[in-house]
């Protein structure tokens, strides 16, 4: 146990979510519990994260969420491991709560060079029901940046996705590659505008922020068999995307390749999303903490042989392999999957509470050598 690296988790403590400040003390070696010294509350070692007051060995549930993320069904989890369907089923939503909360703290901070954007969605069967999952890419680093599950292959549904691709860039320039439905070219230009503040009365003007540059791939079908695919410049020039894709490695020409590769991840890799499978999730709650769990462990613990790199002089390896969170600045090192879930969300910094009514006394008395 180490308290320089905890901090304070009570909401009401003026030194929460700071680590380092030489308030957090060990209370129990056998319980794994610290205290903090300033407001006296104590807390476990894994408050804040998807293993926080289980039972269960923590082995056996990152092994059991391990196999989830992999493919596995619930029903073979059940069988092999001897768990009832429902704990299983809590550790995956609990999970799928942790991997979300990491990718908003990491991923969603507006700290990623995306550069070049692909978005796509692929549809999912529930019970009795069918459901779209959009997702994004930035090409450049393989990283996965969200995805919004919702039951409408509609405007609202793209427009939820365009916001998170806007949360994670850090950069308004950027290029994205759509398919041919018409809410992506609406969602990324009602998204990327910034208001014109004139000084006049009334909502400001919203403009088109510098640099967005669209690109879209229209392919026609004929009996269920492509027989066409068209490439459109919806906004920018032809050589700003020309270079813009050269730069970042993505391919030669407008497509939606790279998002393509993702998707058979997914499909493989979360067992509802099988065409032809009997481990069909009941709700769109239990798809979206699965899609959080494999796009996180994509993210953070698997590591593309496309993004590997020479090793430096002297290192036992030729080739130094790499995980997309590595490959666009967020980590230092590839995550195991305990790490991905014992991930501590910091919690925002404490304000103080503002003072109602008049100041007190003491506080509006002249100071000492001064005339009132």
């Amino acid at each position: 146990m180490d308290p320089s690296e905890q901090f304070c988790h009570n909401p009401a403590c003026p030194l929460r979510g700071q680590v380092g400040q030489g308030n957090i003390g060990v209370h129990s070696q056998r319980d794994r519990r610290y205290q903090c010294h300033r407001c006296g509350k104590t807390f476990s070692a894994t408050r804040g994260t998807a293993y926080d007051q289980l039972r269960t060995a923590v082995d056996t549930v990152t092994l059991v969420l391990t196999l989830l993320c992999h493919g596995c069904p619930l029903q073979a989890i059940v069988a092999a491991f001897g768990l009832d369907e429902r704990t299983v089923a809590v550790w995956q939503a609990r999970a799928g709560q942790q991997c979300q909360a990491v990718h908003a703290h990491l991923v969603e901070a507006g700290r990623v060079d995306v550069q070049h954007v692909q978005v796509d969605e692929i549809w999912a069967k529930l019970v009795g029901q069918r459901v779209w999952m959009a997702m994004a890419l930035a090409v450049p680093s393989r990283l996965w940046l969200g995805g919004v599950v919702s039951s409408h292959r509609d405007l609202p549904l793209i427009t939820a996705l365009v916001q998170r691709v806007r949360r994670c860039a850090g950069s308004a320039a950027i290029l994205v590659g759509v398919d041919g439905l018409a809410s992506y070219v609406t969602a990324f230009r009602r998204v990327f505008r910034t208001p014109v503040h004139t000084g006049r009365r009334g909502r400001p003007r919203l403009v088109p922020e510098h640099g967005l540059l669209i690109g879209q791939v229209v392919k026609q079908y004929a009996h269920r068999h492509g027989v066409r695919v068209s490439r459109r410049i919806i906004q920018g020039t032809r050589e700003a995307i020309g270079a813009v894709i050269a730069a970042t490695h993505g391919g030669t020409d407008i497509n939606t390749a790279y998002i393509e590769r993702p998707n058979a991840t997914f499909r493989s890799s979360l067992a509802p999303l099988a065409r032809r499978g009997r481990a069909i999730a009941h709700t769109d709650a239990v798809l979206t903490a699965g899609m959080y769990l494999v796009g996180c462990a994509d993210n953070f613990c698997w590591v593309h042989a496309s993004l590997r790199q020479l090793a430096p002089p002297g290192a036992p390896l030729q080739w130094q392999e790499r995980t997309p969170a590595m490959a666009a600045g967020l980590t230092d090192h590839r995550w195991t999957m305990s790490e991905l879930l014992h991930y501590q969300i910091p919690l925002p910094a404490w304000v103080p509470p503002k003072r109602r009514g008049r100041p007190p006394k003491a506080s509006r008395l002249p100071a000492l050598g001064t005339v009132a």
